[in-house]
């Protein structure tokens, strides 16, 4: 590491350190969230652990920020669990990634039970195991009446497949008749978070800056933070700091 690299490591902490305790603006709280829970594997490596210790570590963080955001009142959290291309992973991982969430949904009442919060799963379901299927039907179908927080699990999801599954969809029902036009707001009923509002704000931990093929119709305008943090060690302060980073930024839409 350079010695600019290094102050600015150092820079970095000390903003967060004393953003830590800044006040929130609870009625500014952003309604929709969504999350790349990035770094799951590189945390467990660090501690010389197996990464599907990683990514167990990440349920339990995934339980906190459900709770916190909860709590402060964000309605909608879509987060980003297993993309379309993570089945390139060596085949021990993949399988430890779709056991834990089978283990997840098979125990909601645990980790999200007290919670009142409504558990969905989007993303292409026909590659998962027909146990894992049913598990999220049953999941779906018994969470869909709570009035809390809606927990989205991008689960085998990619956006370019969204949105060609979306296409697909629109131009047959325009070729039998059952529309007459496509328009952006029809086509983003479309997809698998049609009904859900925009989503303001995306975060993204473990250093990364990019949006790895995650909501990129619904990312059209929204904000972004990114926190050098491994998801595991991910807590409601940085959710705090993030959500105040957000409130702070004039979002324009295109305007002055």
């Amino acid at each position: 590491m350079t010695v600019k690299e290094l102050f600015g490591a150092i820079y970095k902490k000390l903003v967060f350190l004393f953003a830590q305790d800044a006040q929130i603006d609870m009625d500014n709280i952003p309604k929709h969230i969504g999350i790349i829970m990035d770094g799951n594997g590189r945390w467990a490596k660090r501690r010389g652990l197996k990464r599907s210790d990683g990514h167990r570590a990440g349920a339990k963080t995934l339980e906190d920020i459900t709770d916190y955001c909860g709590k402060i009142g964000v309605k909608y959290l879509t987060v980003y669990a297993f993309s379309t291309e993570n089945w390139k992973r060596p085949k021990e991982e993949v399988d430890a990634i779709m056991n834990l969430i089978l283990e997840y949904l098979t125990n909601m009442e645990k980790f999200v039970g007290g919670r009142d919060c409504r558990i969905r799963v989007i993303g292409d379901r026909t590659a998962l195991s027909q146990v894992l299927q049913e598990k999220i039907l049953e999941v779906e179908e018994y969470t869909k009446d709570r009035t809390g927080p809606t927990l989205n699990i991008a689960l085998n999801y990619g956006g370019r497949d969204e949105i060609v599954r979306a296409a697909k969809v629109a131009a047959e029902k325009l070729n039998n008749g059952e529309i007459k036009d496509i328009n952006e707001e029809y086509f983003s009923s479309l997809m698998y978070t049609g009904n859900d509002p925009e989503v303001e704000l995306i975060i993204r931990p473990s250093g990364e800056k990019r949006l790895s093929n995650f909501l990129l119709w619904q990312s059209a305008y929204s904000e972004f933070w990114f926190s050098n943090t491994c998801w595991p060690d991910f807590t409601e302060k940085h959710m705090r700091v993030a959500i105040s980073d957000y409130q702070k930024r004039n979002r324009r839409y295109g305007g002055v």
